[in-house]
């Protein structure tokens, strides 16, 4: 534990940004340049600088999106400190932030929720494939009340722009990417496209990504394979300031779930609405509509006789209404809005023993603000009054319904210390409603293989946080960092009890049944942890830059009162790499350790830590085809054993071994 605290202690930043993020020749010549701000829409309803907010927020463009590599979110993020994956399988891998995961994290589509049961299950993916992203952006603090009280972890926004969101400077623009991959015989290729014809913008975009079974050291994972693709369109009419817009949106997939002798069927169909309407009469300036509306279904199916286990079935929407104003006395921006969601939820075949028919509703009302107090200081606050309703029934058969008003608020100020130094602090009380599996789960669940069982009279969670941050930029030393606290009254999670069951719910300790058995329960808890991230700009010529990266983080989450520690927490990781970019050449190594994790509890076993090495170079040959770029990416080079340790079956799954990727990519 000392090696540890010494190690994140010097490392104290949240990074929330690419870890590929190296410095262009054209920004160290001696021409004046202008600052690029990096502009976020998700911390804030007023789009802006991210370096405003009391937390830092994490931003994943394009091109790391497809340096990364991987089929799922969490895989887009791999370099993000702070984010983690539940890495149950390359189709379903869903982003853990800070240790929180599941219900405590919402993972949205431009503003919009992701609309499928990955929380439900870990063997459950989301449907929405980084082929298709333009940029993700990780936020936490005050701005995560505006879009519900399952973002305790924070928000994961994916912006893709397929409800565009602005007129074409060109009346058509287009990216085309393809790659093959050796570690799993990666094939996966996607094209963008936008137009402009008069006041209408359009977009268009489809891809598809076919992989094998991974190779591991010594072999293969089983089953291990992924087989997707998916196409959207959509249009947006401008007039004045205003726009309004939809798209539809289509993602089928086929995944296997290594360990086990079983693929999932995946289909999602998805509409989204998008309005922007100026007003600008009194004090309103703009009425903001976001909905969607999808149905999910994905089968569970058996390899060798095709036959279904369980079919799961979402049909939901959600919709967004946000009234922003000008300045009103001190306040240099405010927002208020509406929020309002309808889910049915149905478990078939063998599901039906696990989890019977739920209908979550929920309205909620919501403000933030941002106040400037002189020259230095700007706050932000947010506050989020919700009620939910969850109809299910639970183990004793009989129907039950649940009603909750969450109330949540979150106040953070940062202080501009000197022109390089500036220091923010967030503190937050913010409950959540227990989750549909959390109060009515009933019995076995094979993806996982847990025998689970909710308890139907939990209360509210809720987590009182306080964050504080630092950041300092000069012309060639950048740091960021953060250390954070979150209390929790009545955290709900799944407890393992070490012992085994069979599908009928019979359980016993060193028993034959291949089922975990796990309860649902609500104690208190303390969640601490640091992140961080270092960039040194180590050489400037006329040919190129070249600097250097060290970043890291760690979490430690205990029960309250001698209860042991909490369940699937990710161990610290610490990373250190260069980068060199130039016009015509980009490159970058990555030497990443992931820390073993032994603060686990009863029920649970220990992860051995490992050594990871990332490469990448990326060429621009051709003088005729400048936007035309080539790249060699490597994962993994020493091709060590790697077990995730917050996955549920990181016993019998080893994560993949050595991939060395080829990659294409152009804009016209």
């Amino acid at each position: 534990m000392k090696k540890v605290t010494t190690l994140t202690g010097l490392l104290m930043a949240t990074a929330l940004t690419p870890a590929f993020s190296p410095v262009r020749a054209d920004d160290t010549t001696d021409k004046p340049k202008q600052p690029v701000e990096d502009i976020v829409v998700t911390a804030s309803p007023i789009a802006g600088s991210s370096d405003r907010f009391a937390t830092i927020v994490g931003q994943v463009n394009r091109d790391q999106i497809l340096k990364n590599g991987g089929s799922n979110i969490a895989d887009a993020l791999g370099n993000t400190p702070g984010v983690t994956g539940t890495g149950f399988a390359a189709g379903a891998s869903r982003p853990v932030i800070r240790g929180f995961d599941s219900n405590r994290v919402r993972v949205l589509e431009d503003g919009v929720g992701s609309f499928d049961v990955s929380e439900v299950g870990p063997d459950h993916g989301v449907p929405i494939d980084p082929l298709a992203i333009q940029k993700i952006e990780v936020v936490r603090g005050a701005a995560t009340l505006r879009y519900g009280s399952q973002a305790i972890g924070g928000v994961v926004n994916t912006i893709n722009n397929r409800v565009p969101l602005h007129l074409g400077d060109e009346p058509f623009t287009g990216e085309f990417s393809g790659a093959y991959g050796t570690g799993s015989k990666t094939g996966q290729g996607s094209l963008l496209m936008d137009a402009t014809l008069g006041q209408v913008a359009f977009h268009a975009d489809g891809f598809y990504r076919h992989t094998g079974d991974y190779k591991i050291p010594g072999g293969t994972m089983p089953n291990s394979y992924f087989h997707g693709g998916g196409f959207s369109g959509g249009a947006s009419y401008f007039f004045g300031d205003s726009r309004v817009g939809g798209a539809v949106i289509h993602y089928d997939t086929n995944y296997g779930i290594p360990g086990e002798d079983v693929h999932i069927e995946m289909k999602q169909t998805k509409e989204l609405f998008g309005s922007s309407l100026a007003i600008n009469k009194g004090l309103l300036k703009t009425i903001n509509i976001n909905a969607g509306h999808a149905d999910y279904t994905h089968s569970e199916i058996n390899n060798g006789d095709g036959t279904v286990n369980s079919t799961f079935n979402d049909k939901e929407w959600d919709s967004r209404a946000e009234f922003l104003f000008d300045a009103i006395g001190p306040l240099s921006s405010a927002a208020a809005g509406v929020q309002f969601q309808h889910r049915n939820f149905e478990a078939l075949g063998e599901g039906a023993n696990y989890l019977l028919p739920t209908l979550t509703k929920s309205a909620a009302v919501f403000l933030f603000t941002e106040m400037p107090v002189g020259d230095r200081l700007n706050l932000q606050a947010g506050a989020r009054v919700e009620h939910v309703s969850i109809d299910g029934t639970p183990l004793s058969g009989i129907p039950t319904s649940r009603n909750f008003t969450p109330v949540s608020a979150s106040i953070g100020g940062l202080y501009d210390l000197t022109d390089s130094v500036k220091i923010g602090l967030t503190a937050s009380s913010t409950a959540r409603a227990p989750a549909q599996t959390e109060l009515f789960a009933r019995g076995p669940h094979d993806g996982p293989l847990t025998y689970e069982t909710g308890d139907p009279t939990l209360g509210m969670e809720r987590g009182n946080s306080l964050e504080a941050t630092l950041r300092y930029k000069a012309d060639s030393f950048h740091f960021e960092g953060s250390a954070w606290l979150v209390s929790f009254n009545d955290f709900i999670y799944g407890r393992l009890t070490g012992q085994k069951c069979d599908d009928a719910g019979v359980c016993s300790t060193g028993g034959s049944g291949t089922l975990k058995e796990m309860f649902y329960e609500a104690r208190g808890a303390t969640f601490r942890g640091l992140e961080g991230k270092v960039t040194k700009q180590l050489m400037t010529t006329e040919e190129g830059g070249l600097s250097a990266v060290l970043l890291g983080d760690y979490v430690r989450a205990t029960l309250k009162n001698g209860g042991g520690n909490v369940p699937r927490i990710p161990p610290f990781h610490i990373t250190g790499g260069m980068d060199y970019e130039s016009d015509i050449m980009d490159a970058g190594v990555r030497v990443k350790y992931t820390g073993a994790q032994n603060n686990v509890p009863v029920g649970d076993t220990t992860t051995r830590g490992y050594w990871s090495v990332d490469m990448t170079v990326s060429l621009r040959p051709f003088d005729s085809m400048p936007n035309t770029e080539l790249s060699l990416i490597a994962h993994n080079l020493t091709n060590t054993e790697q077990h995730n340790a917050i996955a549920l079956n990181k016993d019998e799954v080893t994560l993949p071994g050595r991939d060395i990727r080829f990659n294409i990519r152009t804009t016209f």
